[in-house]
C-alpha cells in the first residue's frame, strides 16, 4: 500500500502534492517523501520550486508531524540543508518548530454548539429526560468523537485493519459499544417487567429521534442494545411492549441490516443532507475492500492513480462531515451526566447474569436461538475502554458539581436523599450502598458514592494512591470518604 520508493520528478511532484494532495499523502508516507529529498539531483533553484508544495503540506496535513519523531529529524536536516544554500525565508517556509497539531480534534466543542450561551434548563433524571434531549446530547457526544478523526486514522485502520495505537478510533469505538451496553443495563436495572418495557420504549423513541437527527452510529448503537440477546430472551418484559413499539423496532432492524452489504441504510444515507453522521463501520469496511480490491501499481512500477482517487473520494466525504453544524445544543451538566455513564463496562456474562436475575429461565418456554442482533454492532469487537482512574474522578467531580448546582436550592453544598436517590437511579449501579436513609446528602458523600460505583462497574478497583503520612488528627479519605485508619 505505500511507496518504498520514489520516481516521480519534480513537476509531478508538484502537481500530484498540491492540487491533489490527501491522494498523495495517503499513498507515501510522509518519511519516504522527505527522505528522498536527499537523494534528487537537482539544483537548488528546483528545490526553492519545491518549498511552496512544502509548506503546503506542513500548514494542511500538521497531523503528519505528531508524535513521527523519524520524520521531524529528516525536516531538521532538510532544513539546515536549505538554511546553508538559500536565505532566511526558505527556511521560514518549512520551519515545523512552531506548527500545532492539536486544532484538527477541537473543531466541535460544546462552546460552539449553537445557542451554547443561552441558559437551558434541563434535567438530570433519566425518567425526566425526553427522548429528544438524549437523542441530541447522546449525536453531541458522538459527533464531537467523529471531529476528531483524521485522514492518518483513516489510513492507519485500512492498513492495520486495527484501532489499536489510535486513540480517536479507539474512543469510538468504546463510544459504540458503550452506548449499547448503557442500553441494555438500563433496562436490566428495572425490578419489574413493567418498568424494564418502558425504558425500552423510551429508547425506541430516542432511537427515532436519532434516526431524525441522520445520526446513524448511535442509531446503530442504541438498536444494537435493544436487540441483545441479554434483552430479547426477557419474555415477560417484551409481553409489554405495544404493537407500534415492535413495529418501530423491526422498522430500525431492516434500516440498520447488513442484508445485501447494507443496501438499505446505503440508499437511506446517500438521501441524507445536511448534518450526518454515519455508521462508520460501515465506511472503514470499504475502505478496506478497496485497498485490497486494487493493485497499488500498475505496470513499471507506476502509481495507480486511480485507486488513490477512489479512497480519495471516500475519504473526503468522511472528513467533510466534520464541517457541518449540529442542529441541536448541548447542555454541559447533561454532556457530564451521559458521560460518568459511559464510563461503565460490563462483561457479557455479567449482563447475562443480570438479565437471568431479572427474568430466570422458565422450562416451561422455549428458549430463543441465540442470534447476532441484525446490526452492524462491534466492527472493532474486543476493544474495551481504557478507563484512567484520573480522567474517571475527573468525570465524577464534573457529574457532582452539576448535581450540586442544578438541585442544591439552598446553596449549601446539601441535596435532598430523595433527589439523590432518582438521582443514582439513572445509573445502572444502584446496587451499590449508602449509609442515609433520610436527611440531606453532601457534596463529598454524592462524590464517595460515585467513586464507589464507577470504580466497581468500571473494573478500576479502589481508586486510592495510598502514601505515608503522618496526620495530627482523625483523617478521611478524599477518594471514598471513608476514615483513615492506622497501619501497624
Amino acid at each position: 500500500f505505500l511507496c518504498n520508493q520514489f520516481h516521480l520528478t519534480m513537476h509531478i511532484l508538484h502537481f500530484v502534492f498540491s492540487l491533489e494532495a490527501k491522494k498523495y499523502i495517503w499513498h507515501i508516507t510522509a518519511k519516504h517523501k522527505c527522505s528522498s529529498l536527499h537523494h534528487l539531483h537537482c539544483n537548488f533553484l528546483q528545490i526553492t520550486s519545491l518549498l511552496p508544495v512544502l509548506r503546503y503540506w506542513i500548514t494542511h496535513f500538521s497531523a503528519s508531524f505528531k508524535g513521527d519523531v523519524e520524520l521531524e529529524g529528516v525536516m531538521a536536516d532538510f532544513w539546515e540543508m536549505v538554511k546553508t544554500e538559500g536565505e532566511e525565508k526558505h527556511c521560514q517556509l518549512i520551519d515545523i518548530s512552531n506548527i500545532s497539531t492539536h486544532d484538527w480534534n477541537r473543531k466541535f466543542t460544546l462552546q460552539n454548539t449553537p445557542n451554547c450561551g443561552k441558559k437551558r434548563k434541563v434535567s438530570l433524571l433519566f425518567d425526566h429526560l425526553e427522548p429528544g434531549e438524549l437523542a441530541e446530547h447522546l449525536s453531541y457526544l458522538e459527533f464531537k468523537n467523529f471531529c476528531r478523526l483524521t485522514y492518518l486514522d483513516y489510513r492507519s485502520y485500512v492498513v492495520n485493519s486495527s484501532v489499536r495505537g489510535k486513540p480517536a478510533l479507539e474512543r469510538s469505538v468504546a463510544l459504540c459499544n458503550g452506548i449499547s451496553q448503557w442500553v441494555q443495563l438500563m433496562i436490566l436495572n428495572r425490578h419489574t417487567p413493567q418498568q424494564r418495557a418502558e425504558v425500552f420504549t423510551k429508547f425506541i423513541h430516542v432511537a427515532q429521534k436519532l434516526r431524525q437527527l441522520q445520526n446513524f452510529n448511535t442509531l446503530m448503537a442504541v438498536i444494537g442494545g435493544l436487540c441483545h440477546s441479554s434483552i430479547s430472551r426477557l419474555k415477560e418484559t417484551t409481553s409489554y411492549l405495544s404493537q407500534e413499539v415492535t413495529k418501530t423496532l423491526n422498522e430500525m432492524t431492516d434500516l440498520l441490516s447488513s442484508h445485501s452489504n447494507f443496501s438499505i441504510y446505503r440508499r437511506v444515507y446517500n438521501e441524507c443532507s445536511g448534518f450526518k453522521i454515519p455508521i462508520l463501520g460501515v465506511h472503514l469496511k470499504d475502505l478496506v475492500s478497496l485497498n485490497e480490491a486494487l493493485p497499488d501499481y500498475l505496470e513499471d512500477t507506476k502509481i495507480n492513480l486511480s485507486k488513490l482517487q477512489h479512497l480519495y473520494n471516500n475519504l473526503s466525504e468522511l472528513l467533510q462531515i466534520q464541517t457541518a453544524t449540529p442542529p441541536f445544543e448541548a447542555n454541559k451538566d447533561l454532556v457530564h451526566l451521559l458521560t460518568l455513564s459511559l464510563d461503565l463496562y460490563y462483561t457479557e456474562d455479567e449482563i447475562y447474569e443480570l438479565s437471568y436475575t431479572k427474568e430466570p429461565r422458565n422450562p416451561k418456554i422455549q428458549p430463543a436461538i441465540p442470534s447476532k442482533p441484525p446490526v452492524f454492532v462491534d466492527w472493532a469487537s474486543g476493544v474495551a475502554p481504557r478507563h484512567d482512574p484520573a480522567v474517571i474522578s475527573k468525570h465524577v467531580k464534573q457529574m457532582v458539581e452539576s448535581v450540586i448546582k442544578n438541585y442544591d436550592h439552598n446553596h449549601d453544598g446539601f441535596i435532598s436523599q430523595e433527589d439523590f436517590e432518582k438521582i443514582a437511579a439513572s445509573f445502572p449501579f444502584s446496587f451499590c450502598t449508602h449509609d442515609r436513609d433520610e436527611g440531606l446528602m453532601s457534596r463529598e458523600e454524592i462524590t464517595s458514592y460515585f467513586m464507589r460505583g464507577i470504580s466497581i462497574c468500571s473494573k478500576l478497583g479502589l481508586l486510592h494512591n495510598f502514601q505515608e503520612t503522618t496526620y495530627k488528627k482523625p483523617t478521611f479519605c478524599d477518594t471514598c470518604n471513608g476514615f483513615v485508619s492506622f497501619l501497624q
